[in-house]
């Protein structure tokens, strides 16, 4: 039994299609797209089309929340700024009313029962959380808090554009038992538990300096292979950047999107954070971007920093590379 997890397409379709290319060569048994199907780059008409032609199990991430929450109760604070906020619009502005209700009713999260195979636990970030994810920095104690409630022993997330394959192992102590109920009813501390985690990076905004395509096809396994019963296998597929660079342009995504959609373009071409880049180095300045002027920061940041230069210097679309 082999299943292909995909996460965090975020509207490029060149990078789905190369993943596509690679499916049919592995032939998977069944198909799992954990979330963000959308919003990033300007294809997300035309992913939620491919995806909905297909026989997929389908997940929803937060960014599916941006968009179905504009313009309600629900809606982040500030949303409706147009400057912050711009590429949203311009893409609840571009996607049909199937297409969002289709969105509307996918799931937050699914636990599969696989003939023959031990159970998993899939959400984008946590579960009940989808803006937390786990990083692989992240210690075995500190995972071991935030999968507390997860039951199953294989639990595939999503969320942070990393690829993790990771056995977590907790094993509580007495002392901490006591600590935590020092009046309670004196038992003895819980079993150990372990979790196999696994995050198949991102596939059309990887985060991880790798400017590919990447998914994973987890097989199953007998539990004495493979702790929790499947083995993960991380891909990534290499794929022409050149028509989605392009397009944040021709779309006219980038002139609506100003700052965001100009970052999301630098995470495309640089395979890293780029968002976070610039609001660190932001704070460490005592300047807020949303306070202090988004698009005033961001020039003095992209002038300050070398960083435009450095993008410019990696594009596709200026260094004649194709990929």
């Amino acid at each position: 039994m082999r299943l292909a997890i995909l996460a965090d397409i975020h509207g490029n379709l060149p990078a789905l299609e190369a993943v596509l290319a690679a499916l049919e060569q592995i032939q998977p048994d069944y198909v799992v797209v954990n979330g963000d199907l959308i919003n990033g780059a300007p294809f997300s008409v035309e992913v939620v089309d491919c995806i909905c032609s297909l026989d997929w199990v389908v997940l929803r991430g937060n960014h599916e929340f941006y968009l179905l929450d504009l313009g309600t109760p629900r809606a982040i604070p500030g949303s409706e700024d147009p400057t912050r906020w711009g590429q949203l619009h311009w893409l609840a502005a571009r996607m049909r009313p199937e297409q969002i209700a289709y969105l509307a009713m996918l799931p937050d999260e699914r636990t599969l029962y696989l003939p023959g195979t031990q159970p998993i636990r899939i959400t984008h970030g946590l579960p009940g959380r989808n803006k937390v994810g786990l990083h692989p920095a992240q210690s075995d104690e500190e995972i071991a808090v935030a999968l507390g409630e997860v039951r199953e022993q294989t639990f595939v997330t999503a969320h942070t554009h990393v690829q993790i394959d990771r056995h977590v192992r907790w094993q509580p102590t007495l002392n901490g038992e006591l600590s935590a109920h020092p009046h309670g009813d004196m038992q003895m501390p819980a079993a150990p538990r372990t979790w196999h985690v696994i995050n198949p990076g991102s596939v059309g905004l990887p985060l991880n300096q790798r400017p590919t395509a990447q998914f994973a096809v987890l097989e199953a396994a007998h539990d004495a292979d493979a702790p929790g019963g499947w083995r993960a296998r991380h891909f990534d597929v290499a794929y022409d950047r050149r028509p989605v660079l392009d397009a944040f342009k021709t779309s006219g995504m980038l002139a609506a999107g100003g700052v965001f959609s100009t970052l999301f373009y630098w995470e495309v071409v640089t395979a890293a954070p780029e968002i976070i880049y610039f609001y660190r180095w932001a704070y460490e300045r005592g300047m807020d971007p949303d306070r202090d002027g988004l698009e005033a920061t961001f020039e003095r940041y992209a002038v300050e920093s070398g960083r435009r230069d450095f993008v410019r210097l990696h594009d596709p679309l200026y260094n004649g590379a194709t990929g």
